[in-house]
């Protein structure tokens, strides 16, 4: 059947107005601003949604997450973390290669894909984790191949870590998709962490992380990607920017080299830490006040272009570690667009900012062709979003597999109602 989707606040492209959507075979048939267009009556093949009081947005696109599928299903699986993503207005994901085996090959890359398909509730794409050993593969990579290469010039698991200088130049001239980089320098984590092992031995306070994964660390690795993107024209992509200094490197409206953050450096600080210690622990590390507020800034700037997630859930056991052994990354992707729409509530930016950074940007700055847009024609990605709904997050009613999320207690004004991935209804939470 088709579906009118009508009398929602329609936010799109810059814009926010009263307006009907007519979904007809997964894709958007018409785009109709004011009254609702005159169709045949309900029940002659057309289903109507009331959405007055709504905002319909276009599907969030997420483009770096970590589903922990294959290899580490106490953590999270397609299934698991795609039933959290719709249940936030997330309907495209991106995964990353640190699963098991890691996604550094063809058939890793078809193996990922293919359990994708089985269970994943979003549409999705998966990365190819560049290491020493297959820049050849690389550098003959089309978009048919892999969606982009994941770069970790610092912390990474396994072979992935690259931080020798001929392979990062052959990299970056030869790669033809997008560079998504991981930006630490891994010998000024190592120093600092050697520094503050001397000091507290294996009890290193987790409010010491951002001074081990320091500003310094950062904006040396970051300097160093974008460096070597202009010199040989990359596309480059640097990943979860977490302090001010780094914003210098980048230029708003660049289509070359673009920076994202995450929700977490949004929202949170260092004075946080105290409360959460390990559950806030992630790298990079979540850094001050000052550069939150940066980072809010370049939102609202356009100097950071789009915002994803780094969605990365470890189970609670893991996390009550001490700090050398306590693992980072933050299940986040349930809460990710109602935390930035509170933030948009807030004032530091608008809503047409919100689906500019987390739909519209990820789908020019990668390339996804017919998804990200409220546009006839195109896929029918699509959230409803109660704004005066006020709820709070709860562990208890997380969906990520890990069964915890940052944003534990807090509240939003926000609610996503219904989710539409590709015409389907995923979500109905009204």
């Amino acid at each position: 059947m088709k579906l009118l989707i009508r009398s929602a606040r329609i936010v799109n492209e810059g814009a926010s107005f009263e307006g009907s959507v007519l979904v007809d075979g997964g894709k958007i048939a018409g785009v109709y601003a004011g009254a609702p267009p005159r169709l045949p009556e309900p029940g002659n093949d057309v289903e109507t949604l009331n959405a007055a009081g709504l905002l319909l947005l276009p599907g969030v696109i997420d483009t770096h997450v970590h589903f922990r599928d294959p290899g580490f299903p106490r953590k999270g699986t397609w299934g698991s973390e795609s039933r959290a993503a719709v249940a936030g207005g997330v309907t495209t994901v991106a995964d990353m290669p640190n699963t098991l085996p890691q996604t550094t090959s063809i058939a890793a890359l078809r193996e990922k894909n293919a359990i994708a398909a089985q269970s994943s509730l979003t549409n999705y794409f998966c990365y190819l984790g560049a290491t020493a050993n297959n820049v050849d593969l690389i550098a003959k990579l089309t978009k048919d191949d892999a969606f982009a290469v994941k770069l970790f010039m610092g912390s990474s698991t396994g072979n992935m870590l690259m931080n020798d200088d001929k392979l990062l130049n052959r990299l970056f001239a030869e790669c033809r998709l997008p560079i998504v980089a991981h930006c630490e320098d891994e010998n000024i984590i190592r120093q600092n962490t050697e520094r503050y092992k001397s000091v507290y031995g294996a009890q290193i306070p987790f409010a010491m992380h951002p001074q081990i994964r320091s500003e310094e660390a950062c904006y040396a690795s970051t300097k160093q990607a974008v460096t070597l993107a202009r010199k040989h024209g990359a596309q480059l992509h640097v990943a979860h920017v977490s302090t001010t200094r780094e914003l210098a490197l980048f230029d708003a409206g660049e289509k070359r080299i673009t920076a994202e953050t995450c929700p977490h450096y949004l929202w949170f600080c260092d004075e946080d830490y105290a409360a959460k210690g390990a559950f806030l622990k992630c790298n990079p590390a979540v850094k001050s006040a000052a550069d939150r507020a940066a980072l809010r800034r370049a939102v609202a700037a356009g100097t950071i272009a789009s915002i994803a997630t780094d969605h990365a859930p470890h189970t609670p056991d893991e996390k009550q570690n001490p700090y050398l052994d306590a693992p980072s990354g933050l299940p986040l992707i349930q809460h990710s667009l109602v935390a930035m729409l509170e933030l948009a509530r807030q004032g530091f930016f608008s809503v047409e900012t919100v689906v500019e950074r987390m739909c519209h940007a990820p789908a020019r700055i990668f390339g996804i062709r017919n998804r990200g847009f409220i546009r006839a024609g195109y896929a029918a990605d699509l959230v409803l979003v109660n704004p005066r709904a006020p709820w709070q997050a709860t562990n208890e009613n997380t969906l990520h597999k890990c069964g915890w999320s940052v944003f534990a207690s807090c509240t939003f004004s926000h609610k996503v109602t219904h989710t539409f991935v590709n015409g389907k209804m995923m979500m109905n939470n009204e």
